[in-house]
């Protein structure tokens, strides 16, 4: 089997149609329907849902937990609403790879050495795996099929991964099947 990468020389929002675009084929390809995308105020999400138009795809998107209000990071009530008027499912939860309790408690928790290794690919990376098993937990994807998985770095989407999904309990079972997109270089 042969497979297409898309390679970025630079990270960020630029790279998100070309990323949708290439995660829209091979959706397509393997006959996804489901796909959980990062977004943090809802423009990669309302991207996602117009790429993917018209192939019965349904778009899960991830938020930021609250914990980030003080940054400005957070989805408002609005954005919110925006999303699920387009028949767009929002899903704002703990983060499956950190920011929880054993942060603020100090050592190396299992969760941030996933993390850590996630990142030597890309900010991204991390992300869609961590987005998957977050939409994964809260019921809304199904674990028994493979699903397309988009974050970025920043802002937008620059990575793209099919992936067989699970539940943090069951993190073992999680498979990356797939690269789709990413940036060249992990910084």
């Amino acid at each position: 089997m042969e497979g297409k990468v898309l390679y970025f020389d630079e990270s960020g929002k630029r790279n998100t149609d070309s990323t949708l675009q290439i995660a829209r084929q091979r959706a397509k390809e393997l006959g996804v329907k489901q796909i959980v995308v990062a977004s943090t105020h809802g423009y990669t999400a309302k991207r996602a849902k117009e790429v993917f138009d018209g192939l019965g795809v349904e778009v899960i998107a991830v938020t930021i937990c609250a914990g980030y209000d003080d940054e400005g990071w957070t989805m408002t009530a609005g954005e919110r609403a925006d999303l699920q008027s387009r028949g767009i499912t929002v899903l704002t939860s703990l983060h499956a790879l950190g920011d929880d309790v054993s942060e603020g408690v100090g050592g190396t928790s299992p969760a941030a050495i996933v993390r850590e290794t996630l990142y030597r690919f890309c900010q991204g990376m991390k992300v869609a795996v961590e987005v998957a098993v977050m939409a994964a937990d809260a019921g809304l994807l199904d674990t028994t099929r493979e699903t397309v998985a988009i974050a970025g770095t920043g802002e937008g989407a620059d990575t793209a991964i099919v992936l067989k999904p699970a539940c943090a309990r069951r993190f073992k079972e999680l498979e990356v099947c797939e690269i789709l997109a990413k940036p060249r270089h992990a910084g």
